[in-house]
This record gives C-alpha cells, structure tokens and sequence, in this order.
C-alpha cells in the first residue's frame, strides 16, 4: 500500500484519545486503510476502554505497514506504563521521544510513507526549553542554516512565526539580516514546492508602528536590510507592515504573513480561524503537520474536544500522492 499516513499518538496526558476516536469515526474507509498510530497499544487500549470508545485496535509490527485490515493499526512503541491515566514525567519524555525518533525513522526508511502527524503534546516533554516538534525533527532531519519553518495554514491564509518557541526576551537578538533572509527563502521555496505557487509574502516589524522607523530599531537595522535582499532574489516579499492592523483586511492579498516571534501571528490566525488551520513544517526530509491546538487538559474525559484540525490534517497529507 502506497501513501501511508503516520500519526504520533504525542502526550497521553490530553485529549488524544479522544479526537483520535472522533476522527476514525468521521473519515472514509479509504483513508482509514493508510492510518498507522504510533503509541504504545496498551496505553491505547486502556485509555479508550476507559473513556467507552469501542474501536478494534490491531498491534502491528514497523517492519510490517502492508497490513491489510479494517482495524486501526497501532505500530507498538516498547514502553512500561503502570498507569495509562498517571504518569512519570520523566518517563513520560522517554516515551514521547522514542515516539518520534521511530516516526522519523520510519519516514527515513519508507519511501510509501507521505508525512507524519503528530498529536499535541506539552512542550518540556521534548527536552530542552522552547524546544517545540519542528526544532526536534529538524535536529533529527540535521537541518542547517534555520530553514526549518512552522506555517499554520488555513484555506484562506498562512503564517508563519520565524523564531518559533524563543521567548521574547530573546527574539531581537536572533532576528538578523542573514537569519530572516535564510528563513524566508526557505518559506519562498517550501511554499512553491507543496503548494505548487509562488508566494506572496507580508513581513511583519518587530516593534509597535515599526518602531516608526528609528535608526536603532530592528526594523532599519535587520528586517528592511532583508526584505531588499529577498526582493533582489525574486522573492515576492514586502513590508515591514504593521502587526496590528495587518490582520484587519491587508492579510488577505498575500499568501503568507511573517512574523517575528509565536504569538504576534498565531494569536490573530486562531481568533479568526479557530480549528480551521494545521501546522506544518517545512524544510523536512518529510511532510510533518499537527493540530493547531494544545493538549487542553482542561477537556480531557469530557467528550468536548473538537476533532476539525486533525482531520484537516489528514485531509492535506491524502492529497499527495
């Protein structure tokens, strides 16, 4: 079977179970066949016995993702829980890190794999601090030069936030010339890549009203520097545009809009699309999307999780082929 679909099962401690199971009840027979979970069955097991989902789960080997069967297919990670409701954070990290390392190994290995999903999980989970799903796999990957990109997109826009999971504290000393220009091409060549056009792309300043300009700020000194650099490569990139008003109609004549750190662009793409959206990562040996959603811990058991992005999700992957 070609276009297999890889889904990180991520933090047992959320509402996984749940858009998993509402998820497998509302696609196609079809796609079902080319979903492989990526948990430890037991885990699996329990949690939706525990929460009523009667769903027949099958165990199957990584080395063996021909399978033919109707049930949800669960490639089995190796792990000791005592409790598939309580949990030792630090085993808990080993967990999901082994998790990972095998969904990027299978993508490695398996050429009929189209990309990896990956279920919400809390950040510390992946060690180092600010350290997110696109920073690991890109590390995995051996990605150099930053041109690793998060872009959440949704039908109507994408965006993108160049310093990802850094605090703010730290953003102006990252965002230089050289760092924007290497990020942004990269979006530019993903862009084309996946989606098959040419972008267009609104860069956001850093500073309320671009700082107006001052000679000191960050919008003279790095981002205006790149913006004539990226338009001297063809790229179709303009700004500084202002991040408060940019989301009020402006957004819609461009394809992607950049900003400078999370949530100066996730903020407004969530309060207008809400589930609408997924999270990709660009620049990866493979595709690699999620929800555009945390772990919600504040739902989990109360049969209120929304399943919308990670059908979305699915939905992007089956259409490569």
């Amino acid at each position: 079977m070609k276009n297999k679909i890889l889904i990180v099962f991520g933090d047992p401690k959320s509402i996984n179970s749940e858009i998993i199971f509402k998820t497998w009840k509302k696609i196609p027979k079809i796609i079902r066949q080319k979903i492989f979970i990526i948990s430890n069955f037991n885990l699996l097991k329990s949690q939706f016995s525990k929460l009523g989902y009667k769903i027949k789960l099958e165990k199957i080997s990584s080395r063996n993702l021909d399978i033919k069967t109707d049930n949800l297919k669960v490639i089995n990670v190796d792990f000791n829980f005592e409790n598939p409701f309580k949990f030792n954070e630090k085993k808990l990290k080993e967990y999901i890190q082994e998790s990972f390392n095998l969904a990027h190994n299978i993508s490695i290995r398996d050429k009929t794999i189209i990309g990896i999903i990956n279920c919400p999980i809390r950040k510390n989970l992946l060690g180092n601090k600010g350290y997110g799903v696109t920073e690991y796999l890109a590390a995995k990957c051996l990605i150099k030069n930053n041109s690793e990109i998060m872009l959440i997109k949704s039908d109507n826009i994408s965006v993108s936030p160049l310093t990802t999971h850094t605090d703010i504290k730290n953003v102006s000393k990252i965002i230089t010339k050289n760092f924007l220009v290497n990020k942004i091409k990269s979006i530019n060549f993903n862009f084309k890549k996946i989606f098959s056009k040419k972008p267009k792309i609104a860069v956001l300043g850093l500073n309320p009203h671009n700082a107006e300009y001052r000679k000191n700020s960050e919008e003279i000194k790095s981002i205006i520097p790149a913006i004539k650099t990226l338009k001297k490569n063809n790229i179709l990139a303009k700004g500084p545009f202002a991040a408060d008003t940019i989301f009020i109609h402006d957004y819609k004549n461009f394809d992607v809009i950049v900003g400078m750190y999370h949530d100066q662009v996730l903020a407004p793409m969530k309060s207008l699309f809400k589930f609408n959206a997924i999270n990709i990562t660009l620049g990866l040996k493979y595709l690699r999307v999620s929800p555009d959603h945390g772990v919600s811990l504040n739902l989990i058991g109360k049969n209120k999780a929304n399943p919308t992005s990670l059908i979305e999700c699915i939905k992007f992957l089956n259409k490569f082929k």
